[in-house]
């Protein structure tokens, strides 16, 4: 089952190569699989490009990131990411949390 989030990637590249955007549910769905495989760098990097193309993020999207970050061990990231979702006006819930 890992190596799910290299698929998803893959997928993400094919679309922007036929010039298909992606938006907020395409790259939650990618920032998802990559947490759940415990790619949190590469969830990070997710992020980073998604509000880089102002592709708004939701809070599912952060909660997966959030939950890449804690599975990391990367609890100073996965802070600055729910202070980051406060700033931005996005909801938290009890998955934030």
């Amino acid at each position: 089952k890992g190596g799910q989030w290299q698929m998803a990637l893959q997928l993400m590249e094919d679309m922007r190569d036929n010039g298909i955007p992606a938006n907020t549910i395409t790259y939650s769905a990618a920032i998802s699989t990559c947490q759940k495989d415990g790619q949190w760098q590469r969830a990070l990097q997710l992020i980073e490009d998604m509000l880089d193309s102002e592709v708004p993020a939701n809070t599912i999207t952060y909660n997966a990131v959030i939950n890449a970050c804690g599975k990391g061990s990367q609890w100073q990231r996965a802070l600055q990411l729910i202070e980051d979702m406060r700033d931005n006006g996005i909801p938290a819930n009890t998955i934030t949390y």
